[in-house]
């Protein structure tokens, strides 16, 4: 590892070091950008910084830790500067924000920020996933990892099939600090210029309805915001949300109004596939950027299929919702495979069966039960039952059927999983 980088007060003003000779705190009022970045800052705000190192020093590991939550392979004007601009300097906010962030992480600091992500989840990271598509794919021209989100495509009732808020939030904490700090520290090794630890990020809204915008939806993306907006500030360096539907873009227009001009600077909302593939373009290279998003790279679906454990090479599932009987159908090709297993909160059940769709071959599952056995509530890990004791050989076409062993009047959810290997 390199010798750390100490910058004195000369150097965090522009006076000597990297940034001399571009302008210092004058060029900030007139670029944004460069704010509160090492080699721009005003006297006043580097002697905030000289404070703000000396009191970390005086303080505990815990302390520490949680200001360089990627380590300290980030460099400390870095992220020191990274949590001053999060209070905009004033030196007891930016205080109080690491002592409450120390408090937030504390329990999964104990758990080492769960390196066994889907033991947190509950579930395959790939099976969460498919209903909630998040990844990394490529970087941005400035070294930052460029990271899609497609919020539009969330099912909220698959998600609650398969895992808990608790169990969410645990993977969280793991893509932040394991994936997303690995993906930084491997960025500054192979660039020396790559100094600010942030991503780009593209967020999706293509299928994005009001009736998708449940409490239920709105608890998965809050509790996640808040984690990173307390414990991993100032770590997004612009943010482009494509496929906006009409009452988004209109509701923006108010929301912007109520951001300091720094953040919605970095927030680009548009609609049109011409000006979002424009606008993705200037901030990545089209080898970096995904097929599906204008670019040359894997397109997201390849990726999150790359990611599928084993030798899968791909997962399809679907949600059904019982009221009485339902059914999923799926043609497995020659030379593939398929397990089968549903996943449930339901305590009243239903009664599972694999079946030939041209009724020829002989029945592969017939009569399994299905039943969550424990609080059907959201708090409480669901239940998972493998219907497949062997892997069914393609070719083949593929009925699963279910028939609840519930009231008519009552629907009950079940997922069923389709690892195609």
């Amino acid at each position: 590892m390199a010798p750390p980088e100490v910058w004195d007060t000369d150097m965090l003003m522009g006076k000597t070091g990297p940034a001399q000779g571009k302008g210092g705190a004058e060029a900030a009022t007139k670029d944004r950008t460069l704010w509160g970045i090492p080699g721009y800052l005003t006297a006043e705000e580097a002697e905030t910084f000289e404070k703000f190192k000396a009191e970390i020093e005086k303080r505990g590991e815990e302390f520490r830790d949680t200001i360089y939550s990627f380590t300290e392979e980030e460099g400390e004007c870095w992220a020191l500067c990274r949590w001053l601009r999060a209070r905009k300097f004033v030196y007891e906010d930016v205080i109080k924000m690491i002592e409450e962030a120390t408090v937030c992480r504390a329990d999964a600091k104990k758990d080492g920020f769960y390196p066994d992500p889907s033991g947190a989840l509950g579930c395959d990271m790939a099976l969460y996933f498919a209903q909630f598509p998040q990844l990394y794919s490529g970087v941005a021209k400035n070294g930052a990892p460029l990271f899609i989100s497609k919020p539009g495509v969330l099912n909220t009732d698959a998600v609650e099939c398969i895992t808990t808020l608790d169990g969410i939030l645990k993977l969280h904490w793991y893509i932040m600090i394991h994936d997303f700090g690995d993906r930084l520290r491997a960025q500054k090794k192979l660039k020396d210029d790559f100094k600010s630890f942030e991503c780009v990020c593209v967020l999706d809204l293509a299928k994005l309805s009001t009736s998708q915008l449940s409490s239920r939806t709105l608890s998965i993306i809050k509790e996640q915001s808040a984690i990173d907006s307390l414990c991993f500030p100032e770590t997004m360096s612009k943010m482009v949300i494509v496929n906006a539907p009409m009452f988004f873009s209109a509701t923006w227009g108010i929301i912007k109004g109520w951001l300091d001009p720094r953040t919605a600077n970095k927030v680009s909302v548009l609609s049109s596939r011409t000006s979002w593939e424009k606008k993705l373009k200037e901030l990545v290279d089209v080898d970096q950027l995904p097929s599906d998003y204008g670019g040359t790279g894997p397109n997201t679906i390849e990726t999150l299929d790359a990611s599928s454990p084993g030798d899968m090479k791909r997962l399809k599932t679907e949600v059904l919702y019982l009221r009485g009987s339902g059914s999923v159908k799926a043609d497995i090709a020659d030379g593939e495979s398929v397990e089968i297993a549903v996943w449930t909160r339901s305590n009243a059940g239903a009664t599972f069966s694999v079946t030939d769709q041209n009724k020829v071959k002989p029945d592969w599952v017939s009569g399994v039960v299905v039943k969550h056995v424990g609080n059907p509530d959201t708090s409480e890990k669901p239940t998972e039952t493998k219907l497949t004791k062997e892997r069914i050989r393609g070719p083949a076409k593929l009925k699963i059927k279910a028939d609840s062993l519930g009231g008519r009047f009552t629907s009950y959810n079940f997922l069923v999983s389709l690892s195609i290997y």
